[in-house]
């Protein structure tokens, strides 16, 4: 998992990042590591010798989730991402299609009987939704229904690209704190492979999610439907986000707040295009934390911070 941020210069005062972390990074029997599962047990697989999850999204089955609580409700106010890793094997859709998702609910909602992603009565979601194509593209989107929980109350933004099968593809999410809109960035290999730049905003009012989950949904009665296989790592949720405040101070350092479940790269560019690291990763400190470039180029450069699951 990769999350970037700009160095920049700053006013505020830096301090040590305390995020909440849940990470799914399946090298070990998630059963063990407070993953559960409601619905068909059948949709999810953990494949020890690949250490990933095998995940069918199958919407002739009732709507099912591989699920991890978060232990707190988070709302609007909260700053927040998800991020995983997906690799597809195949993807079909019938009739009108649906998603294959992974994400943020409510759990008592999404448990509900009168739950229907499809038939628009899914409150309170924050989600990667991936919607093959059935006539007008392919579309990766970011989700976000707010309590409502009708499509009158839903932000989205995506991209009309298609997810191929057999490549990893690095998913992150992000919510600031007071924000209204979600967004999305997808990686290959660590470089981006896309933003999500076409938005459908809507009045949102508030949401409260409590857990972090991969979602087979239900069709819609309809014959409108999905049915894919794939596999997920590195599933991780981050509250508040791992990276703190930047401040550049000098020539190729930076200084920032870091936590203590996160690796740090500064990264170097000189075209916005191409970034390289300037320096090894280092471990967060729980505190302020000052990564330096091992060599500064000369001319003009720019620098982020990546902050890894280790």
């Amino acid at each position: 998992m990769k999350i970037r941020s700009l160095a920049l210069a700053s006013l505020f005062a830096l301090s040590a990042v305390h995020a909440t972390t849940i990470s799914g990074k399946f090298s070990t029997d998630p059963a063990l590591a407070g993953w559960q599962v409601f619905g068909d047990t059948n949709l999810f697989q953990w494949n020890p010798t690949n250490q990933v999850l095998d995940v069918t999204w199958d919407s002739a089955q009732p709507n099912s989730y591989f699920y991890h609580p978060l232990g707190t409700v988070y709302t609007k106010t909260n700053e927040f991402l998800v991020t995983f890793d997906l690799q597809l094997a195949d993807a079909t859709v019938f009739g009108y299609g649906s998603e294959l998702t992974i994400g943020l609910l409510h759990f008592s909602d999404a448990t509900n009987t009168t739950f229907s992603r499809s038939g628009g009565s899914s409150p309170n979601l924050f989600e990667f939704d991936y919607f093959p194509d059935v006539g007008w593209g392919d579309s990766i989107d970011a989700t976000l229904i707010d309590q409502n929980g009708d499509y009158g109350h839903l932000y989205f933004a995506y991209a009309n690209k298609t997810l191929s099968p057999g490549v990893i593809y690095q998913i992150v999410l992000t919510h600031l704190a007071g924000a209204t809109n979600i967004t999305g960035e997808v990686f290959t290999n660590g470089v981006l492979f896309t933003t999500l730049p076409k938005i459908n905003p809507a009045p949102i009012t508030d949401f409260q999610i409590d857990t972090l989950s991969i979602s087979s949904y239900a069709d819609d009665g309809y014959g409108d439907s999905i049915l894919a296989h794939g596999s997920v790592r590195n599933l991780a949720f981050a509250s508040p986000l791992p990276v703190g405040v930047i401040k550049a101070t000098t020539a190729g350092q930076v200084r920032l707040g870091s936590d203590t479940n996160w690796l740090y790269t500064l990264e170097q560019t000189a075209d916005f295009k191409t970034w390289t690291p300037a320096a090894p990763a280092t471990v967060g400190t729980g505190t302020n934390l000052v990564l330096q470039a091992t060599n500064v180029p000369p001319g003009k450069s720019f620098y982020r911070v990546r902050a890894d699951l280790p």
